[in-house]
């Protein structure tokens, strides 16, 4: 069926106009922004196709050739999508510039949409000024988190380069379970013992999951 088949209060464009973007379904909202199926399906389906495949969260991250394999999406529209998630990207990102942090849920804000490969156990420093704020964000590390294998040099580099006032470690782990492994805790162990030499303060290391996350701080470990 066509999208000009549809009964008119039921097309996405007259809901969008009538009730609001928030009545549309994702995929009557991709839908608007791509405009025209092809011959033998219409955009919405197409869209509810996208969308069953690859999952909402995950096309934040889609690459051109993969929406290319739904049948109905060339390369103009593949580059409109793409272009639209980048947008939000940074939308997300320019909101939490020189953010100040006040609890470890800003952190899981901050860090949301910003690891590129959830797969893989990925390290990062946010470097804080006096005020709280986050100044800069460092990938350290990807791969499996270990007390041998993570130097205090590369955590504090930047950090003294930058003239940060303290930090945070922030990593994700796959499994989506939060609660901290041994190794996890040496680590924090090991970098609390040199920020203490280098004085620049550990404030917290959180582990961040798909919904959720730990503070080591919160939970009385720092």
């Amino acid at each position: 069926m066509r999208i000009h088949d549809f009964d008119p209060e039921n097309r996405p464009r007259e809901r969008f106009l009538q009730s609001g973007p928030a009545a549309l379904s994702p995929a009557e909202l991709l839908a608007i922004i791509l405009r025209t199926g092809t011959k033998n399906l219409n955009i919405v389906d197409t869209c509810n196709e996208l969308i069953s495949r690859y999952g909402l969260e995950k096309m934040v991250d889609i690459t051109l050739g993969e929406l290319q394999e739904v049948k109905g999406i060339g390369p103009a529209k593949a580059m409109q999508i793409v272009a639209v998630f980048e947008l939000n990207k940074r939308l997300h990102y320019s909101r939490n510039v020189k953010k100040k942090i006040q609890a470890a849920s800003d952190i899981f804000e901050y860090m949301t949409g910003r690891i590129p490969d959830e797969t893989k156990e990925h390290l990062y420093v946010l470097h804080l000024n006096t005020k709280n704020q986050i100044i800069k964000t460092e990938l350290v590390s990807v791969g499996t988190l270990n007390a041998a294998l993570i130097h205090p040099r590369e955590v504090f580099k930047s950090a003294i380069k930058e003239s940060s006032h303290a930090i945070i470690l922030v990593h994700n782990h796959p499994s989506g379970d939060v609660e901290p492994s041994n190794a996890d805790k040496q680590v924090t162990a090991l970098l609390k013992q040199a920020s203490a030499v280098i004085q620049i303060e550990l404030l917290d290391h959180i582990i961040i999951g798909t919904t959720g996350w730990f503070s080591f701080r919160e939970s009385s470990l720092l």
